[in-house]
């Protein structure tokens, strides 16, 4: 399986900074053996990081020039493009790997999230629901989902699967959120607030969940 990679957002100016770092050893690195696959897959993570999405992208074209079937590549190829809004070069290298990994999860994620934001919308639930049923103990496959249904005013649905992701994972506090969020759309003002609580029992500081707090007068 493809790892996730871990895109950059809201970094500190100090991780930039490194990043930036290592960016020029490896492009240095990469000057005295240009051949180099793992290089290029190296700077190109980096480049990803730092939202250089061009830049990213012309180090996996190279890539699978070279490897046309390099399982990375084609993830982060698709990913760079939907950055940039090209949309049918990224559905192309997601069902490029689909064909080789058919069980791939992060590019059915990838395919069924691209086809949402391109509004290919009945393609994206079928392909949704899908890996729901493939992955049912996969707490990402209904925030996923749940996502997809907040965003078509399908509230009900989308309490019932951030509920679910909160079963698998209950330590990840940005489920209980989601719910609350969507309870509080629904008008359903006493689960939002119970979310709430629950939130601050967990740690969150009352401040940061001001705006939700508002929202329920």
């Amino acid at each position: 399986m493809i790892s996730m990679l871990l895109l950059t957002l809201g970094i500190s100016a100090q991780s930039k900074q490194q990043l930036r770092e290592e960016l020029k050893e490896a492009t240095e690195e990469l000057s005295l053996r240009p051949d180099s696959i793992d290089l290029r897959l190296k700077k190109a993570a980096l480049n990803m990081q730092l939202e250089q999405w061009e830049y990213a992208l012309s180090e996996y074209d190279y890539v699978l020039k070279c490897d046309p079937d390099n399982l990375a590549g084609l993830y982060y190829r698709a990913y760079a493009n939907e950055q940039l809004g090209r949309y049918n070069f990224a559905r192309v290298d997601y069902e490029s790997l689909l064909k080789i990994v058919p069980s791939n999860f992060e590019a059915r994620l990838g395919l069924a999230l691209l086809n949402q934001k391109d509004r290919h919308y009945t393609e994206a639930m079928d392909q949704i629901n899908q890996l729901v049923e493939s992955y049912p103990n996969k707490a990402t496959a209904y925030v996923a989902r749940a996502n997809i249904e907040r965003e078509r005013k399908m509230y009900s649905l989308a309490e019932y699967d951030f509920t679910q992701a909160i079963q698998l994972e209950p330590e990840v506090t940005d489920h209980l959120v989601n719910r609350a969020d969507v309870r509080l759309l629904m008008g359903n003002y006493e689960g939002a607030k119970a979310d709430l609580e629950l939130l601050v029992k967990k740690g969150i500081a009352k401040a940061a969940l001001q705006d939700f707090y508002k929202r329920l007068k």
